[in-house]
Order: C-alpha cells, then structure tokens, then sequence
C-alpha cells in the first residue's frame, strides 16, 4: 500500500470548494463542511476553505422526510437555503448558486470538487469538467443506493494533474460505467415520504457524507493518506471497506466490473 501526499499549495491558500448537489448527499455535506472549515483553521491552516453550492432544484415535500429542509422552504432553492442557513448560524460568506452543471457554465478558481448527484448524466458532467479545469486537484465523489454507497477521492487528469503511476483514480477511473448516460434509470424524483424512504435508507447519506468528509480532515491534518476512499453498507453495519491508494487495488476494481448500481 502507498501513501498519497497532498497538494502543498493547498496549504498555504484558501480552499475553494465547489459541491455539485445538495440532496441527501449535498446537504449533509453541506452541513458537515463548516466543521472541517473550523477544524482547519484550529489545525493552523491560514484561511480555511470557501465552499459554493450548485443545484439547480427546488424543495419538495418529500425532500423534507430524509433531507434538512422544512415545509416553510418548499418551493425555493436548495443550494440557496442551505447557504443562506450555513452563513446565519457560522458567520460565513458561502454561496449558493441554483443553476446547473454544464460545459457552458465553467467555474474558475476551484480546489476541490464535491460530487453529490444522482444520475451519471450529472456524474459525467463533473467528470468533463473537472479534466478541462486546469486549477481542480482534487475531485470527492459520493454515490449510494438504498442501504450502502461508496465515496472516492481523486484527481482528475488535467494540467494540474498528470498521469502517473499513484495519481489517486478517480470514480469514472475506476468504474467508467458510473459516466455512461444511457445507463440511468427514470429518473423520476421521489413524489412521497413513503416512497422516498422506500428508495433510501433515512440515515444513508449522513453516514456516507462523514465518513467522506473525515477522509478529507485527515488528509489536511497530516498531509498524507493511504486510502481514498471506501464502500459502506447500512445493511450488514459492518466496518467500512477502505479503498487504498495501491495501483494493484485500482486495478482489481477495473477487472472486476460494474459498481452494482450505487449512484
């Protein structure tokens, strides 16, 4: 097993982070990344991070079951409330942009990118950008179903980020079906509590998001990590499967096949 080193000048700067999403995954991210700006700082890193919310949907009823949202906001922007809420309660001065992914809309001056959506449509889209934008190091990806998912930390191929033989895979690296558009399902968002939680697990997304986010606290704590990622499971709450940083592993995963079907 090998050891990943972070980006230096991730250290000596304010990280811009950019999370794609603010569905369950999103917004406990979300809700989650004022701990590690806090954490950051307490480590003495000088500015701590910068985060912007992108998703262009509206609150429903039945986002308000497993979601963070309440009846009172139906109708408005998820990415607006929840950057509205962080910066209240925290003092900060996050954004949050109601607009979707796209070539058209490219966003300068990000560090890492969160992926916290639901199609590979959507999951492709990061994946087009992320290797066109010249300044992304890093790019988290989550993806779950009903009782399990997985979350990896990668760096996308860009001017930034060369091939090499330990640079961290990321999710379409490693499982190039979780791009492929014309394997999506319905698509149809979820029209009631019973059948929102008939999708997914109520705690799936929390759990998922802090065991993501902890992987990024560590790698800024000590500078170094020698897993990236992993794969969790509701069902059997067993411990969580870590994926190393280990070219043999990365291989493993790519012989192996389809990644089920955890979006």
């Amino acid at each position: 097993m090998e050891t990943h080193h972070i980006h230096p000048e991730l250290l000596k700067h304010k990280v811009r982070v950019l999370v794609v999403g603010c569905g369950g995954n999103g917004s406990a991210i979300a809700a989650g990344l004022p701990y590690l700006h806090q954490a950051l700082l307490a480590y003495g890193h000088p500015e701590g991070i910068h985060v912007t919310l992108l998703d262009p949907d509206v609150i429903s009823p039945a986002n308000c079951v497993r979601q963070p949202f309440s009846r009172s906001e139906i109708g408005l922007y998820k990415s607006v409330v929840l950057a509205n809420r962080l910066n209240l309660f925290w003092g900060l001065d996050w954004k949050g942009i109601p607009e979707r992914l796209d070539m058209k809309r490219r966003l300068d001056g990000v560090d890492i990118v969160i992926g916290c959506v639901d199609t590979r449509k959507a999951r492709a889209a990061i994946a087009e950008c992320a290797e066109d934008w010249s300044e992304v190091d890093y790019w988290l990806d989550l993806g779950n179903n009903s009782d399990s998912g997985q979350f990896v930390l990668g760096e996308p191929l860009n001017r930034r980020n060369r091939r090499h033989r330990l640079r961290l895979r990321t999710v379409s690296d490693l499982f190039p079906e979780v791009i492929q558009g014309d394997l999506d399902g319905d698509g149809l968002p979820s029209c009631s509590a019973a059948e929102a939680l008939e999708r997914q697990e109520p705690f799936v997304n929390p759990t998922l998001a802090n065991h993501a986010l902890a992987l990024l606290a560590r790698l800024f704590r000590y500078g170094t990590i020698s897993c990236h990622g992993g794969f969790v499971s509701l069902s059997s709450l067993s411990s969580v499967q870590a994926l190393r940083v280990d070219p043999k592993h990365w291989q493993w995963f790519r012989n192996r096949g389809r990644l089920s079907k955890n979006l």
